[in-house]
């Protein structure tokens, strides 16, 4: 979606970070927004945001939000490269969401098509869709692929010293901006102890993965081991296999080869 001109003029945080994307479009989903069992936004105008280092956000078009629903408060923030927000609160029967709604009433010129559309913070609503099927943890990234492919080339990892996996019949998981993962049969461990762990976390793209804690020797290495019981439909090939965080581990070896190693938000 182009640069119009506002009143606001140009964001000055591009001057310092030329480099900074903020792109908008038109989505050509149906996207619906429920809070206390109404549906307070539904649209099939709704713009897709995607920001620099952010996950995408919908913007919706006012007249498509029950904005009866909505009273304006005095919090507002500042964007260097969006603009001024301000929020509203949602009340629905003896539900209350506290600035949990906001818009750019005149955003900058990079972002002008967003101006007096809404958003919301995904969290402190209780469902969303894309037509009639909910998706969870933000909207997906139409530009990124996460692509499971067979391969049977050796893996090996190793934790503390140890061989703790080796396989010849692994998925390699490519994903759009982030280091390849390799999911493991279970029959690959040896020389390490599986320890289910309570941990959880859910991808828009796979879907809600539980976690082992790995004890190799005298040691226990937290949450290092994660796998999807039941991926979504789009990552089938990985059900029920192994993954382990390439950051936290001595080394992965493809076809004797060590995989390089990237700082990611799961490196310690």
């Amino acid at each position: 979606m182009g640069a119009a001109q506002t009143t606001a003029g140009s964001g000055p945080g591009y001057a310092r970070r030329p480099d900074y994307r903020v792109d908008v479009e038109t989505s050509p989903r149906l996207v619906r927004v429920v809070f206390g069992g109404e549906d307070i936004a539904r649209s099939e105008a709704a713009l897709l945001m995607r920001e620099t280092a952010h996950t995408p956000v919908y913007y919706f078009p006012p007249s498509d939000v029950r904005m009866d629903l909505m009273a304006p408060t005095e919090r507002s923030t500042h964007c260097p490269f969006k603009g001024d927000a301000s929020y509203w609160t949602i009340a629905v029967a003896d539900r209350v969401a506290e600035n949990a709604v906001w818009s750019y009433r005149d955003p900058y010129d990079e972002v002008a098509g967003i101006k007096d559309h809404v958003a919301f913070y995904w969290d402190e609503m209780d469902a969303w869709f894309e037509e009639d099927e909910e998706i969870f943890v933000h909207p997906r990234d139409p530009y990124k692929r996460v692509d499971a492919v067979r391969s049977r080339r050796a893996v090996e990892v190793v934790v503390d010293g140890v061989a703790v996996a080796r396989s010849t019949d692994a998925r390699f998981l490519f994903e759009t901006g982030l280091p390849t993962r390799y999911y493991l049969p279970r029959e690959a461990i040896a020389g390490a102890e599986l320890i289910v762990s309570d941990t959880s976390t859910s991808c828009p793209y796979k879907g809600t993965a539980a976690y082992y804690h790995l004890k190799v020797g005298d040691r226990v290495f937290d949450d290092l081991v994660w796998h999807y019981p039941e991926p979504l439909a789009e990552c089938g090939k990985i059900k029920g296999l192994l993954c382990f965080f390439n950051e936290r581990v001595d080394a992965i070896h493809v076809d004797g080869k060590p995989v390089a190693k990237v700082e990611t938000r799961w490196s310690r």
